[in-house]
Order: C-alpha cells, then structure tokens, then sequence
C-alpha cells in the first residue's frame, strides 16, 4: 500500500477520474473515493486504478466526511454545486474543511472555480452561483492557514474544453448547413478553457510539493480562447467548415428548456439564495465576455503553468488534434463525423444524471 492516502471528494465528476489518475498513477498515492454507487461505471474506472477504496455515502453527512477522511494523509475536495446548489455547497464545503483538520489531515485541496462576482468589482451582472460559491470559500480557506496544522491548496479550473464537443453542455455545437456552429453569447471575449487531462499533472503537483503550494491558489487554463478562433483550430484540423456565432443572451436562453429552473438541481426553487439557470449562466458568460485577451476579470498566469507542467495543451489546435488523433487511432470517426451524427459523449456527469440523484 501507497504511504500517503487521498479522501478524494467529487472523484467521479469530469475533473475527478483525471485526477484520480494521476494521484494514483505509479502509486505514490492511494485512494479513498466517496461515492453514492460503487457498482456505477465511473466508479468502477477508479477501481481499475489500483489501489482504490470505496466508501458509499455523501458529502451531506458529517458521517460519510469522517470516515472519508480518517486516517488519510491528504484530501482533495470537489463539491458539485450543480448538484446542491451555492447555499448548500457552502455550508458542506466549511464542514468538509472543518472535518478535515478534526480528523487530523495533512494536506488538503480544495477544487476551485474564478470568484468573478468579486474581480468584476462586486458588479451584480457577473453574479454566477457555482463559480462564487466556490471562490468565497477558497479565500475563506486560505485566510485560516496558520491557524491549525494543516497545509492548503486551491486548484482553480474553468469550463473545460472537452464541454465544446460534449453533448448537454452550455457550449455544445450543432451542424447548421454542413458547418460545425457554436453560437454563443460571448462577443469578442474569450474562455480560459481547461483541458481535463491536464488536470492529471496540476493536482499531482500540489499534493508532491506542498513545500510550494501550501497556501497556493492555482488557477489553470490552456489559453484565452475566443470563438473565432476556436472554430478555426477545429476547421484546421479537421478540414471541415465550422464557425462560431454571436447570439444575445436572450436568444441563447430561449433555446435552454431548463433556463427558469435551478440551477442546482437539488436546490429549493422556493428559496431566495436559489439563482435560476438563466440567472447563474448570464453571469458566467458575462464573465468571458470580459476576459478577452487575458487583460480582463480573469486573467492566467501562463509562465507559472509553462514551469509547473512544460507538456501542458497550449492551443485550441493542439487539443483538437489530439482529439481527433484518439478518435482515429481507436478506429472511431472523427470528430466532424461525431458532430454531424449527433455521436458526442457525455463529459460531464450531471449530464448522464439527466440533473438528476441525491445529494
């Protein structure tokens, strides 16, 4: 067995698996996973990762955190806000954090999203639940380093790339007249997208050198992408026509069915804290609107990434082509072809749930 054991919260989420695999890749980790259902598909990938355990339970219990967290070195924690939605997530992200130092962890990350509400300036029209939810705890997290023995590291993403050739996401495409369309309320702002593979080697980072990231918020991307120019990486590498389109907001939510329900699926539609799925994702597309060019709210540090992992994807183009290189080396179409036929899997696990399970 590995010396270091990791309670991993959200491990079998879209971020999770890959960073599961790489806390468990040569066995320099073991793992302790918290799932609702050992027997799900997700869970049984982890268990092919080796030296895996499974405790059956939920984040919504100070049971299930307890025996989670004893006995393990470190812990990474990844609450699904879609699930519960912001008020709820944080109320269990504290006691997670709480739990954590109760039980004696040494070293605990905390999975992260841009707190924009407040690098906007606290402007009302970057409100977005699910990423404020979780910035306000990071900041709450690392102000209470030095007051207990444990370290504290925040790892923050963003929408992942993945979500552009992903069915039931906010940025799934469509073929309109042979093209391969994103149409989106972006303008000429641009997303700070993360690819999901590269999460693999930022989570095993923090954990290796807690001498550096212990009081560290990394926030991670592969780039500033705008539309434009993500359609003309896929066209390039494809050779296949695609392009993006500016629609208005309004537009865009007309064509969600979910827009007035909320946007955590379990939280009260009766409460006055509940933002809506229209409310939440306006402000999450206002955010990039404003982020063109890394010189908006949220901005990159992409010399600090470059040092801390020199392999990352660093183009739009270069994930594309790796996509497109899997898909063809495993004997399945490419991706204009799985576009086309409406073939495109499901990265995110809220959307095989059909939004759908207990906290």
């Amino acid at each position: 067995m590995a010396s270091r054991r990791i309670f991993v919260i959200g491990a079998t989420g879209a971020q999770g698996l890959p960073v599961c695999r790489g806390l468990a890749k040569d066995g320099a980790y073991s793992l302790r996973v918290l799932t609702r259902d050992a027997s799900s598909a997700r869970a049984r990938q982890l268990a092919e990762l080796g030296d895996v355990e499974f405790v059956e339970g939920t984040f919504a219990s100070e049971d299930s955190l307890r025996k989670g967290f004893a006995g393990c070195w470190g812990a990474f924690v990844n609450i699904d806000g879609f699930n519960t939605g912001e008020k709820t997530e944080t109320y269990w992200t504290i006691r997670a954090y709480e739990l954590a130092i109760e039980s004696g962890i040494k070293f605990f990350v905390f999975g992260n999203l841009d707190y924009g509400y407040k690098k906007s300036g606290y402007n009302p029209e970057f409100r977005c639940g699910h990423y404020d939810g979780k910035g306000r705890m990071a900041e709450w997290m690392l102000s209470q380093r030095g007051s207990h023995g444990m370290g504290v590291a925040v790892f923050t993403t963003g929408p992942y790339i993945e979500m552009t050739i992903s069915s039931k996401t906010i940025m799934t495409p469509r073929v309109r007249d042979g093209v391969v369309t994103w149409a989106v309320p972006l303008g000429d702002g641009a997303v700070p997208h993360v690819a999901l593979d590269d999460c693999e080697h930022y989570a095993r980072w923090l954990f290796d050198h807690p001498e550096r990231s212990d009081g560290m918020n990394l926030e991670v991307a592969i780039d500033h992408i705008p539309y434009a120019d993500l359609a003309a990486a896929f066209q390039k590498v494809t050779g296949k026509p695609a392009q993006y389109i500016d629609v208005p907001a309004s537009a865009y939510f007309e064509h969600v069915p979910i827009a007035d329900e909320p946007a955590g699926y379990n939280a009260d539609p009766k409460d006055p804290a509940t933002m809506t799925f229209k409310q939440n994702f306006s402000g999450f597309w206002t955010l990039w609107k404003h982020s063109g060019g890394n010189r908006g709210v949220v901005k990159r540090n992409y010399a600090l990434l470059d040092e801390i992992h020199p392999e990352r994807i660093k183009t739009a183009e270069e994930f594309f082509r790796r996509e497109e290189e899997k898909r063809r080396s495993s004997g399945l179409p490419g991706l204009y072809d799985m576009i086309e036929s409406g073939g495109m899997g499901s990265i995110l696990k809220l959307s095989e749930d059909n939004r759908q399970g207990k906290l």
